[in-house]
């Protein structure tokens, strides 16, 4: 019994020692991650990326740690807030809050759908930063009509989310091929070799990817909209400790030369 009981503290030792490696290697063997482009001081991105939140995500998606009057930040004023991104019931002072039911949400896509206040730091891992898994999330969506919503995704596979701006990005299918797998001969491969457009959105590829990016941007914003006032600050607070680390060191040096 004593045997059996240290046997089963090493096996459980060994599995919480390779977990984390584990984890990595899964985060790593998926899909690559693009690089979403950094648009933080791009006010006209933020905007058009609030936007397309607001019209796009809002309807499933909360945000409630946001408030729609902080907006403010990126260059809004509270007329514009009012006529373009505020729905009959909401209030400029009021939080990006949805009317749908976490238990409807949930009935209806299979899981409820997160809240988007902090998404793009809970997506962070080792294949990437959380702006480059949104970026690439939103971007390889492609028609499957074996899912109960049509659509799944490269990044995300057997997603509950229906692909919201496929109207911008237009319908797409995944391809596949049968190739000789490299790391074991006489074995076939299914390979995913890349998208096929089926029907045009609104948007070519370039302007979807920039719409794309700022709607990122605009996510990654939202989790600290007072990120560039923390950074800027930040300067100042360095240079000053610098200054004063100089002034310091120069009156210790006047203050001992007498006493040498």
């Amino acid at each position: 019994m004593t045997l059996l009981k240290s046997a089963l503290v090493k096996k459980l030792m060994a599995t919480l020692v390779l977990l984390p490696a584990l984890a990595f290697a899964s985060e790593e063997g998926g899909y690559p991650l693009d690089t979403a482009p950094p648009q933080g001081n791009n006010l006209s991105a933020l905007q058009n990326g609030a936007k397309l939140f607001v019209n796009y995500c809002l309807n499933c998606h909360s945000a409630s740690s946001m408030r729609y009057n902080r907006l403010r930040d990126i260059g809004l004023t509270e007329e514009q807030i009012k006529d373009n991104l505020l729905f009959t019931s909401d209030k400029v002072g009021g939080l990006m809050t949805i009317a749908m039911a976490p238990k409807d949400g949930k009935e209806w896509f299979g899981a409820t759908p997160p809240d988007l206040s902090v998404i793009a730091r809970a997506k962070a891992s080792g294949a990437g930063s959380g702006p480059d898994w949104l970026y690439t999330y939103l971007r390889t969506f492609y028609k499957d009509d074996t899912r109960p919503s049509g659509w799944n995704n490269m990044v995300f596979p057997n997603v509950g989310m229906p692909h919201v701006l496929w109207e911008l990005e237009g319908i797409r299918t995944a391809k596949y091929e049968d190739v000789k797998d490299p790391h074991e001969e006489g074995k076939m491969e299914h390979k995913f070799v890349g998208f096929e457009q089926l029907k045009p959105g609104k948007m070519n590829k370039v302007e979807y990817d920039v719409a794309v990016a700022d709607l990122v941007s605009y996510l990654e914003w939202m989790g600290e909209p007072a990120q560039n006032t923390r950074k800027r600050l930040g300067v100042w607070v360095l240079l000053f400790l610098g200054m004063f680390f100089v002034l310091a060191w120069r009156l210790n040096a006047s203050y001992w030369k007498d006493v040498k």
